[in-house]
């Protein structure tokens, strides 16, 4: 995703270039196949519909053309895909961020319940004693009530 962030999207003359790829020259590309095309040489891969085989009966101009256009819907597709990464990006970003503060705070509540659950202990042992010191003493209280009678 760091390498989609880093990718820069420009639009020169309405066609969308990828700027950052690596090794990639889309002047270059479109001059050897305009070189290919101008020599009458076609390019390779005649099978991958790239050209449509109507493109054999078209001149290298129509091509050129149709080449163009295509590799414009395709720049605007990877422009699209671009921004979809970048938006699916931030949006990972931010849930990170809200795993990271809810883990934070899951952490923070087991602390709490830690130390809430010591002092239930201590004030039951408290009441425990409590409990036997007044029964201690309502013994007490029966047998001092039978010496008085």
């Amino acid at each position: 995703s760091s390498k989609i962030r880093n990718m820069e999207v420009q639009s020169p003359d309405g066609v969308a270039v990828l700027e950052d790829c690596i090794g990639f020259s889309l002047t270059r590309t479109i001059s050897k196949v305009e070189e290919k095309l101008k020599k009458g040489v076609l390019p390779d891969g005649q099978d991958d519909d790239i050209i449509p085989r109507v493109g054999d009966e078209m001149g290298a101009e129509a091509q050129i053309r149709l080449l163009k256009a295509k590799l414009r819907v395709t720049q605007e597709d990877l422009a699209n895909v671009v921004f979809e990464c970048r938006k699916k990006d931030d949006e990972n970003q931010n849930l990170e961020t809200r795993l990271k503060d809810t883990e934070e705070e899951n952490a923070r509540l087991q602390r709490t319940i830690s130390l809430q659950q010591s002092q239930t202990e201590k004030y039951k042992m408290l009441s425990q004693e409590a409990n036997k010191k007044t029964e201690g003493l309502q013994q007490e209280v029966t047998a001092l009530e039978k010496v008085l009678q």
